[in-house]
């Protein structure tokens, strides 16, 4: 450890710090993200629309080559 905080200018103690400084961010940032699968999880039950994979991927992909598309549209689903 004490190399890599010498290659990057820092103390060995600042070296730490920013460590579980960016880990903590890392953590806080996959909580909310399970968080949000977890309520849309929820509003695809109580909805019963969910989008297909297949016209999300096409609409991005579309949209990343500069194309117009049309937006997906919600389909109704079961489990």
């Amino acid at each position: 450890m004490d190399a890599a905080a010498q290659a990057a200018g820092k103390s060995a103690h600042a070296f730490m710090l920013e460590a579980i400084e960016h880990e903590t961010a890392r953590a806080e940032r996959y909580e909310a993200f399970l968080a949000e699968a977890l309520e849309a999880d929820r509003d695809m039950d109580d909805t019963g629309l969910c989008y297909a994979a297949e016209d999300v991927f096409r609409y991005i992909s579309a949209r990343a080559e500069g194309k117009r598309a049309r937006r997906p549209r919600p389909r109704a689903w079961r489990k």
